[in-house]
């Protein structure tokens, strides 16, 4: 096949290299070039991961052909090190979990990057319309735009230099070249990558979501449904008096803290820990009661603020007598999560996850009920899902290779 030869500035170093007609520039800078930051997700121009700079403006390289970039100028996520906006981006992606599998990343940066040196504006239905061509399938979006935001309105209170010179040079029609930029001839900002924050406080900030939405419910049909049960060796009174207790019931739930409670309304927060990602859901919750049929239904939701997931959710519960000093306790839970978080309801392995979470629950309410005065010794722990993932796939491994040796 007959070959052509390019020369193209990648990322400020010409390049002149041999290609056929028909090479695509994605292609071009991974094979030839060596380069693979840049990644290649559907190759039809629709996913955005591929998404690169061809003379400061964003295109797609699975679907732009080498050799029309000819005397051109290419800048790959491997070019902004230097950035003065893309740096802000990598900061906020990472306190905002605007990242989880990485894939399309790089695009999505780069997208980033243009809205903001564009559009300094932009409101959050721009900025989803804005990103509207690159595609993930593991954030929900939120904690994307939360970040994008997060840079827009940082810059608006502590305006950029060297921000502003690129924004210029945008509207001047040069496309924004990093090499433009510098007004100061200092050397710019270092690589900043993503390193996993954690927040400077432990302060509780009083959420939104703890004036209004105590009683919002779920509706029939949506969200993850689970029912389990347990036994307690306690008359069905005992366990009652207990299971009304809300204060003593969320010391028994790892990560569950209620910080007050007035009347039938309860203010706190659970604590989840997903890796090196790490939750806090603050909000508040209503309880209703039938003393009568020993039964009741706590609704809630719940925001964590650095993710912005938001979570509701609805846990009924019963208490039967199976005997004088013999009670089991059923327990129906509804439950939906918005935002980056989301994608830890999807595993097939939730529903026994549950069932951990509910034989410790278990265990913490007879333990009490043994002893009362052990309810303020119990450790408070965060919710570990990743751990008890590990140790319910290290138990069906045990059990598979149990089952074969016999």
């Amino acid at each position: 096949m007959n070959t052509t030869r390019i020369s193209i500035r990648i990322n400020d170093q010409f390049v002149s290299q041999e290609v056929t007609p028909r090479t695509h520039l994605g292609d071009f800078i991974r094979d030839q070039v060596k380069l693979t930051g840049t990644h290649l997700g559907c190759e039809h121009g629709v996913c955005g991961a591929c998404t690169v700079l061809l003379d400061g403006k964003p295109v797609r390289s699975c679907i732009t052909y080498a050799a029309s970039c000819d005397g051109h100028a290419i800048t790959t996520i491997e070019g902004f090190d230097t950035d003065p906006i893309m740096s802000r981006l990598r900061k906020k992606f990472s306190e905002h979990h605007a990242l989880q599998c990485g894939y399309c990343t790089p695009g999505m940066l780069t997208t980033s990057r243009d809205i903001v040196l564009r559009l300094p504006e932009a409101d959050e239905h721009t900025v989803r319309a804005e990103l509207s061509g690159n595609l993930c399938r593991c954030t929900g979006y939120v904690g994307i735009v939360g970040a994008i935001m997060a840079v827009l309105s940082d810059l608006k209170l502590h305006p950029d230099a060297d921000v502003d010179k690129l924004r210029a040079l945008i509207k001047a029609g040069h496309g924004g070249a990093l090499k433009q930029a510098s007004s100061t001839g200092a050397q710019s900002p270092s690589y900043i990558g993503f390193d996993a924050l954690t927040p400077t406080t432990s302060a509780r900030v009083e959420s939104p979501l703890n004036k209004h939405t105590a009683g919002a419910k779920i509706q029939p049909g949506q969200g993850t449904q689970i029912r389990e049960s347990f036994d307690l060796p306690f008359s069905a009174d005992q366990v009652w008096q207990l299971m009304i207790d809300l204060p003593n019931v969320a010391r028994c739930l790892p990560g569950a803290t209620v910080h007050d409670m007035q009347g039938n309304h309860v203010n706190g927060n659970v604590s989840v820990k997903f890796g090196p990602m790490k939750a806090s859901f603050e909000g508040t919750a209503t309880l209703d009661r039938n003393d009568s049929l020993k039964s009741a239904t706590l609704t809630g939701t719940g925001n964590d603020r650095l993710s912005q997931s938001h979570a509701t959710g609805q846990v009924s519960y019963h208490i039967e007598s199976l005997s004088a000093q013999t009670t089991r306790i059923h327990v129906d839970m509804t439950y939906t999560l918005q935002g980056p978080l989301a994608q830890f309801s999807r595993s097939g392995m939730v529903q026994e996850f549950v069932r951990r979470l509910v034989k410790d629950f278990a265990k913490n309410i007879e333990q009490i009920l043994r002893d009362p005065a052990s309810a303020t010794s119990l450790p408070h722990r965060e919710l570990h899902p990743f751990s008890l993932f590990l140790q319910i796939i290290f138990d069906r491994l045990r059990g598979l290779f149990s089952s074969k040796s016999k």
